[in-house]
């Protein structure tokens, strides 16, 4: 978890260099490697780590261990590509955790994850040759949308229709292809992956018990605001795809990439952290009600960021609103520890 955070703190710092505004730690490093951090060094060591404790298996944790390194080696003075090897065996080793997991279950749900990590080493292959980062982009966002995905069918399959499975089988291949079309065709790719995540999104929305609990309270209802909120990102992601075709830089990849990493991603992590961090940490994490501001903060500041920032290109405001961005999951970030501490001292 240590190397996770560090990647955590330092792609936040990265991402006020990229809003121009001033850090404190400034390289010329940080804002080549400000994305893998978060999705790879952050992301993807936490679902590595998760993923090596439902293996049960030293061997499992070798992912985790090797994606937070590789994070570590980016931010040192080795060369770039020793930092992004070791990202990608980190990716690989994932691979090789779902093997097992898929001999244990032949479960659907696993199957789709070992897509998502397929993709994130497609990402990382393709970094290691020289491909900029906004090409990459839909491999990374494949990775994160097939493991919530997954992820949301392992833990919410009693509510679930019999052919759940299937159709999610179906929707993460059609995701996968949009992905492949992307890079080889992109002016079909992109539209179709944007297709892709608006399917991807509707069967999320349709399948959850989110729309039920919303409506109740406590630890529920907050899981099921951010679940919500969360899909309702990942559609505007899609339908900037499926609508306008491929965004490489400017306002149209600026809201992409933050509708589907803050809106969509933190959302979940927000929504799951009560639930699964305590399996991680062997503590527990008790919902606190303010966990509510720091959610609030950060879909309202995502939604000034997108609207009058990058829609109406008001620059000012699109600072503030990345700033407040930062500020909501650093201060989610401390509820999170306070609650684990105060929770741990109780018992």
């Amino acid at each position: 978890m240590l190397p996770a955070g560090l990647a955590l703190l330092t792609g936040l710092d990265a991402a006020l260099v990229l809003l121009g505004l001033p850090a404190p730690v400034s390289t010329d490093r940080l804002p080549q490697v400000h994305g893998m951090l978060l999705v790879i060094g952050f992301v993807g060591t936490v679902i590595a780590l998760e993923r090596a404790i439902a293996l049960r298996r030293p061997y499992g944790f070798s992912a985790p261990v090797l994606t937070g390194l590789g994070s570590v080696l980016l931010l040192s003075p080795a060369p770039l590509p020793v930092g992004k090897s070791v990202q990608l065996l980190g990716m690989i080793a994932l691979i090789a955790v779902y093997v097992p997991l898929w001999r244990r279950q032949r479960d659907v749900a696993v199957l789709v994850q070992a897509f998502g990590a397929v993709l994130a080493v497609g990402a990382l292959t393709l970094w290691l040759g020289g491909s900029p980062v906004p090409v990459l982009l839909p491999w990374l966002i494949g990775f994160i949308v097939l493991t919530i995905a997954g992820e949301r069918l392992e833990l919410a399959r009693l509510s679930m229709s019999g052919g759940a499975d299937r159709n999610l089988a179906l929707l993460g291949l059609g995701l996968t292809v949009g992905v492949v079309s992307s890079l080889l065709w992109p002016p079909v790719g992109y539209p179709l992956l944007g297709l892709s995540l608006i399917g991807l999104t509707c069967w999320l929305a349709a399948h959850d018990v989110a729309r039920r609990t919303i409506r109740s309270g406590g630890l529920p209802r907050f899981i099921a605001g951010c679940m919500l909120a969360g899909y309702l990102w990942l559609a505007v992601a899609g339908s900037v795809w499926l609508t306008t075709g491929p965004a490489w830089a400017g306002a149209r990849y600026d809201a992409v990439v933050h509708a589907v990493f803050l809106g969509f991603t933190i959302s979940m992590i927000m929504a799951h952290a009560p639930v699964i961090m305590p399996a991680v940490l062997r503590r527990p994490l008790p919902y606190r009600p303010v966990m509510w501001a720091a959610a609030f903060g950060l879909h309202a500041s995502l939604l000034t960021r997108l609207w009058v920032g990058d829609s109406l290109g008001v620059r000012a405001v699109w600072q503030a609103a990345g700033v407040v961005n930062i500020l909501s999951l650093l201060v989610f970030l401390m509820i999170a520890i306070w609650s684990a501490a105060r929770a741990g001292n109780q018992r």
